[in-house]
């Protein structure tokens, strides 16, 4: 069993920055990758950022260039540094451990409780 622990989020204006931090605690499987997603009120869930099996990271789209996922040595500890957040990144921010090699969609193993992350104009 893995528990996933966030910490950071909150509130910010247009163009600002915010940072967010999980750990996990357990055995890590080597064949698991950590990630963040976020979902928003009446929206689909969104895979924003994850570590490849090389340790390499990826990025949806919307958040490329903005925000950089980052992790610790062990790869228990992971970090979302987001800048220049819009409006459109508000959501409920998850921290999730995933399976390293999937299709399609990413496959989730365990999430995390999520934290807010409101940006206003």
């Amino acid at each position: 069993q893995v528990q996933l622990k966030e910490s950071g989020g909150g509130s910010v204006q247009a163009g600002g920055s915010l940072s967010l931090s999980c750990e996990a605690s357990g055995d890590m499987s080597n064949n698991w990758c950590m990630g963040w997603f976020r979902q928003a009120p009446g929206k689909e869930r969104e895979p924003i950022a994850a570590f490849d099996r090389d340790g390499d990271p990826n990025y949806a789209d919307s958040v490329e260039g903005r925000f950089t996922i980052s992790q610790d040595n062990a790869r228990k500890i992971v970090f979302l540094q987001m800048n220049s957040l819009k409006p459109e990144d508000t959501a409920m921010y998850y921290c999730a451990v995933q399976r390293c090699d999937y299709e399609g969609e990413p496959d989730f193993v365990y999430v995390g409780q999520g934290t807010q992350v409101t940006v206003s104009d």
